[in-house]
């Protein structure tokens, strides 16, 4: 899709992650207890890690007005209870809940993603990963897209 040369900021390979919960800006003084509420989320999991089953294409918020295009991350009982327990460590420290359904997805790009449709669904793709991090992220918009860094790894377990 890169090579037809639609006009989409494309993420980088480094940048490719699955985020379960965005915080926004929030003050470095706060890093302490993000780390602690992180780590006790990532704890609880069974310590094989969860596998993802990455497979098919699709835009948000619609075919109409496409601004994302993502791959398709299929539902897992265990992913889904990671993302709940990540929310539930999350809100006490003042970042709520969020409302929409989780859609776990892996944002390839932005931008003017109009035409990609026949694109994407001409293309055949699955893999399959098994996580075994829980990352807190810090992404900082750039001209040629967000950079991130691990602000700390909680492993599962």
């Amino acid at each position: 899709m890169r090579e037809r040369g639609f006009p989409v900021k494309w993420v980088r390979p480094d940048g490719v992650h699955l985020t379960l919960k965005f915080l926004g800006d929030v003050d470095d003084a706060r890093e302490p207890e993000l780390r602690a509420a992180l780590t006790e989320a990532a704890g609880r999991v069974a310590p094989r890690g969860i596998t993802l089953h990455i497979e098919g294409f699709g835009v948000f918020p619609d075919f109409k007005r496409p601004r994302v295009v993502w791959a398709g991350v299929t539902p897992d009982p265990a992913l889904e209870l990671l993302q709940h327990r990540v929310e539930q460590v999350f809100a006490p420290l003042g970042f709520p809940t969020e409302a929409r359904p989780f859609r776990p997805h892996v944002t390839l790009g932005r931008g003017d993603c109009r035409g990609l449709e026949s694109g994407l669904a001409a293309i055949a793709f699955t893999a399959t990963t098994i996580i075994t991090d829980l990352d807190l992220m810090q992404s900082t918009p750039q001209t040629g897209g967000a950079v991130y860094q691990v602000k700390h790894r909680g492993r599962l377990s």
